[in-house]
């Protein structure tokens, strides 16, 4: 019969269930941590870390579309600019067919193409289907990327 403090065998698996929970946390927070220390250290030490920004591009139908959505982005600071590129061809294929239209792209530069930028593309645009991508931004001129950090809010 036992009596009085616990033995080793509760104290190691006590020990064992701590680094199983603190090995889980770190995988989870992984990511998260990762995010936030990239974003601070190029915060702190003015340099571009690859990532902390993206491009997106946005196919329109016509001019007044791609200026209304261009000027709807960045008056609410979800991109510091936005190029429209005008006179483009796309050919696709919809429902069966194989289409060519002239389009009008929108190029921009975010801080991070969040939910509410892909809200605001997709509630302004008279698309069914709208071309909506975002690609990461590895490298860039440091000044202009700082310049994006600068106008878009986290």
């Amino acid at each position: 019969m036992r009596s009085g403090a616990p033995g080793a065998e509760t104290f190691q698996s006590g020990s064992l269930k701590a680094l199983i929970l603190t090995a889980l946390l770190s995988v989870f927070m992984f990511q998260l941590l990762r995010t936030v220390g990239l974003r601070a250290f190029s915060m702190a030490s003015e340099t571009y870390m690859s990532g902390t920004h993206s491009a997106a591009f946005v196919t329109c139908p016509n001019d007044t579309v791609a200026k209304d959505l261009a000027r709807g982005i960045v008056e609410r600071k979800l991109a510091a600019c936005v190029n429209i590129v005008p006179a483009i061809k796309s050919v696709y294929e919809w429902q069966g067919k194989i289409e060519e239209d002239n389009e009008v792209l929108l190029v921009s530069a975010d801080s991070d193409l969040l939910k509410s930028t892909l809200e605001l593309k997709l509630s302004n645009h008279p698309y069914e289907v709208a071309e909506v991508i975002s690609l990461p931004i590895e490298q860039g001129n440091p000044p202009y990327l700082k310049w994006i950090g600068d106008v878009v809010p986290e």
